[in-house]
């Protein structure tokens, strides 16, 4: 069974960085990992991506701001958040094969 478990959500001022992680256990299968997010009132949307072969794939407004990544040993994917602004502000999610972990609360203040 998939279990995933995000950390590091906060508060932080527009134009901070937060970093996101998130734990897997119990996954035979991480080659494709991911992050999204759900704003108040919002669906919830995709945020990033990353895949076995390394290959990464970001929503268009936080390219350039987010980064993903994965550290196989550790069985965790990372969010790295720079530059956040007031409407990054929501619940981000970790997804792996259907699963979803709980969720942190990131938010941003103008």
């Amino acid at each position: 069974q998939v279990q995933l478990v995000e950390t590091g959500g906060g508060l932080v001022e527009a134009g901070g960085s937060l970093r996101l992680s998130c734990l897997v256990t119990g996954s035979s299968d991480m080659s494709h990992l991911a992050w999204y997010r759900q704003a108040p009132g919002k669906r919830r949307e995709f945020v990033a991506a990353i895949f076995s072969s390394g290959s990464t794939n970001y929503l268009d407004v936080v390219k350039g701001r987010f980064t993903i990544s994965k550290d196989n040993a550790r069985n965790t994917v990372v969010l790295q958040m720079n530059s956040l602004k007031s409407e990054d502000t929501g619940v981000y999610y970790c997804w792996n094969k259907g699963a979803w972990g709980h969720g942190t609360q990131v938010t941003v203040s103008s």
